[in-house]
């Protein structure tokens, strides 16, 4: 499901700009954490939070609809029973890519979000991956 050659797609190809969904301003969250290695790697991180608090110098927003730009890739940081409802809303905003962080599966998600076009990656990090092209 998460194949190398789609890592490299994603993290090279997809675009610059990712929405990390569960980003907020706790620097003790992996999301937080993460998206500072996205930002240092070239990547525009947009927060969306129910909160839409600013962080890392990004406007936050409350939900995917909400973002008024195009956005390349949809980085999940929400359990797996929720992230399936993100992955379709990734679909209906537009995005290249979906991203399930560390330990969120969703299959019929990934069936879905395939199906119609873009790349996805589950079980995966990018702060991990990065390092490894």
């Amino acid at each position: 499901m998460s194949d190398d050659t789609t890592v490299r797609k994603i993290l090279q190809d997809s675009g610059d700009t990712w929405a990390v969904v569960g980003l907020s301003n706790n620097t003790a969250r992996a999301a937080y954490g993460v998206a500072r290695v996205l930002q240092r790697a070239g990547k525009r991180v947009v927060p969306v939070h129910p909160k839409a608090e600013t962080v890392l110098g990004e406007p936050g927003y409350a939900t995917l609809a909400d973002i008024p730009f195009a956005v390349d890739v949809v980085d999940v940081f929400v359990n797996s029973a929720l992230a399936g409802a993100v992955a379709d809303q990734a679909v209906a905003k537009g995005a290249k890519a979906v991203w399930f962080q560390l330990d969120v599966i969703d299959q019929e998600a990934y069936a879905r979000t395939t199906a119609a076009g873009l790349d996805m990656v589950m079980d995966r990090c990018p702060a991990i991956e990065l390092p490894r092209l």
